[in-house]
């Protein structure tokens, strides 16, 4: 047995309350990978490079996946990243923090803006849109340097931890620590609330107004804000090994019945023959609906994936150790993967629908196996 999986082997037999943490976070990031690969065979904005598919039957399970997917899996990875952010902080003291999260977080967010990116929107210019030149030459006429793209998550966590960090330091406060943890009643509250919030913030920026050259959709960030606030105090008061089974099966019930709530946003678009645009933004009833219904979806789904986890997947094998040590690479450097592999199928003449079913289970696995590779390098390893 080599070196590193002996160490795997010892990691994975420790005795960790917290390993379901890690578990969730490789579903979350195969969740992203997915994510963004239905958007390029769907009819949706803001990737690289999209091949929609022109069949309506496949279009509805597409967008419910997009839909559901984006009502919760960016807000549990703040969630989950502030959970450890006050102990890390006091464990490092505020310089050591401070640097080590401009290593962790800076160094890559500034990689792929300036390197990444520009190779990704190279790849398309070059195969898809059929201009063979070199990637220099690409790169003389390139005028988009400042340009985030996925890592907008990372940039918006430096913010979250820089205005925490000034928080503690500066104005003393002290997250609470004696909550109740909160019940199938109150999160569903919380839902509403946040969802009346989210529907006021998209009248002014709806989903798909981006800050630039942040990448942050505005509209989403409600949302972020909140789960990442709820993470800090969770980690203070031990929400999460306190969960009952109760309110699992409960928010469990609640997810199912969104989820086939879920097709009656088509049938009131069909039937008033409004403008898609309407569940994004705007002072709308249809806007106010989604997004109560984009909250309470997603809290539901995220606490059932809490409990569950901590009850039946808090426990690790050397693949998923290794898995959950390659998730942020993966993370990074998935963009790549994705574009690689539907370029390379661009010419199949068979519906995008058969190509998204195809090609899926290679992206996901083609990005872990990348993300591996990168993590095994002496200089990469200890910044990701």
């Amino acid at each position: 047995m080599t070196t590193q999986n002996t160490a795997l082997l010892a990691k994975v037999q420790q005795p960790n309350k917290l390993i379901y943490i890690s578990n969730i976070k490789i579903v979350l990031t195969i969740l992203v990978i997915l994510h963004h690969t239905f958007i390029a065979y769907s009819n949706s904005d803001g990737w690289y490079y999209t091949e929609p598919t022109t069949i309506f039957g496949v279009l509805i399970p597409v967008k419910m996946f997009i839909s559901v997917n984006q009502s919760f899996f960016m807000g549990f990875f703040f969630m989950l990243a502030a959970y450890f952010t006050e102990a890390s902080f006091t464990k490092k003291g505020t310089f050591k923090f401070i640097t080590d999260r401009f290593i962790r977080l800076g160094i890559p967010l500034v990689f792929y803006s300036l390197v990444i990116s520009p190779f990704t929107s190279y790849l398309v210019y070059y195969f898809a849109q059929k201009h063979h030149i070199t990637f220099l030459q690409y790169l003389s006429g390139y005028d988009t340097w400042i340009d985030v793209g996925v890592m907008w998550f990372v940039l918006a966590l430096l913010v979250f931890t820089f205005i925490f960090v000034l928080l503690k330091t500066v104005f003393k406060i002290s997250f609470e620590n004696t909550l109740p943890v909160p019940t199938s009643r109150t999160i569903l509250l919380f839902a509403v609330v946040l969802g009346l919030v989210s529907f006021a913030v998209r009248i002014v920026f709806p989903v798909g107004w981006v800050l630039e050259p942040f990448g942050f959709q505005l509209g989403h960030f409600p949302q972020y804000i909140a789960f990442f606030t709820i993470g800090l105090l969770a980690a203070k008061n031990n929400w999460f090994n306190e969960l009952s089974e109760k309110t699992r099966k409960r928010l469990t019930l609640s997810s199912w019945l969104c989820l086939a709530f879920f097709i009656v946003f088509f049938v009131i678009r069909l039937t008033v023959k409004m403008p898609v645009e309407w569940y994004s933004g705007g002072f709308h009833w249809q806007q106010l609906l989604y997004a109560v219904w984009e909250q309470w979806i997603g809290l539901s789904i995220l606490t059932v994936l809490l409990i569950k986890g901590r009850t039946k997947w808090n426990k690790s094998t050397p693949l998923l150790a290794k898995l959950s040590r390659y998730s942020f690479a993966t993370y990074i450097f998935h963009p790549v993967v994705i574009v690689a592999f539907t370029l390379a199928v661009r010419n199949w003449q068979v519906d995008p629908a058969l190509k998204l079913l195809v090609v899926s289970p290679l992206i996901v696995a083609g990005s872990f196996g990348l993300g591996g590779l990168l993590v095994l390098i002496p200089g990469v390893k200890k910044i990701i």
